[in-house]
């Protein structure tokens, strides 16, 4: 996840017993209770409030409590990323994020594993198939809530135009200039908490949509080989969240299993 900047939200960060807490504690006796340290951690309220939920806080609430009725389950797997990792040095210098590569890797591998971007109907009685890849990235808004901004036919799009894409996007969910149609059309939603440095996590799956990817942080770690060699590679943990009336296990191994291999062994492709 994202801030609507495009990059990681920053955390303010206090020293204990620094500022105005110290001094209210030097001065003693004067009748005045200490003020309490400044929060570490980003919050849209101050301790004592009760602060209502905005429009889009309360979009997302209800999104979320739908999701319960859904039967999902997780599947995880860990790829290796120093191909990957390598590319991005490469093409970063010409705008290209590793939100829009990792995009890109997924919309390849979706066009190749239909049954992972389809979907159950609003009824519940069919399962639809989009006839469009359209990779929806979530990213965390500055005033609290949720939003998709969606990169459309991302397995048909050149990567430096998906970057471009991509900037825009982020640029006017910021400023709340979105249309609908770019933030609710997603046929796949990726979530990535990367850039915070978590190793997993799951993602709750958006109503209307078959499957979710959460990505964590690219470490490196000890890898063995299958010739019993061993050595150091970055590699990120991958969990995908699917709606089981729509993907089975087999589905959702399969996909991952591409998805890996792509990233492992010609992640260069993606910048053809």
């Amino acid at each position: 996840m994202l801030a609507a900047t495009g990059q990681p939200i920053s955390v303010p960060r206090v020293a204990e017993g620094s500022g105005p807490a110290v001094a209210a504690v030097a001065a003693g006796g004067n009748g005045a209770a200490p003020q309490a340290p400044a929060p570490a951690g980003e919050a849209f309220g101050r301790p004592g409030e009760s602060v209502p939920f905005n429009t889009l806080q309360n979009a997302v609430n209800r999104n979320m409590l739908a999701s319960l009725a859904v039967p999902c389950f997780h599947v995880g797997y860990t790829i290796t990323t120093t191909k990957l990792d390598a590319l991005y040095k490469q093409l970063k210098a010409k705008g290209v994020t590793m939100t829009a590569l990792l995009a890109k890797a997924v919309a390849v591998t979706l066009a190749r594993h239909p049954q992972v971007n389809a979907a159950t109907s609003a009824d519940g009685s069919a399962m639809n198939y989009p006839a469009a890849v359209n990779v929806a990235v979530a990213v965390a808004m500055e005033d609290g809530g949720l939003i998709t901004p969606v990169l459309a036919n991302a397995d048909r799009t050149d990567i430096y135009e998906l970057a471009r894409s991509w900037a825009d996007l982020v640029a006017r969910a910021r400023s709340k200039q979105l249309q609908p149609e770019e933030y609710s059309t997603g046929t796949f939603t990726l979530s990535n908490l990367g850039m915070f440095g978590v190793d997993r996590f799951d993602a709750i799956l958006p109503p209307g949509t078959g499957a979710i990817l959460a990505v964590a942080a690219s470490r490196p770690g000890v890898v063995a080989g299958k010739d019993g060699s061993i050595r150091v590679a970055n590699q990120m943990q991958v969990n995908l969240t699917c709606d089981h009336r729509v993907v089975y296990g087999a589905h959702a191994a399969a996909f991952l299993k591409d998805l890996a291999q792509l990233i492992e062994t010609s992640p260069e492709s993606l910048a053809l």
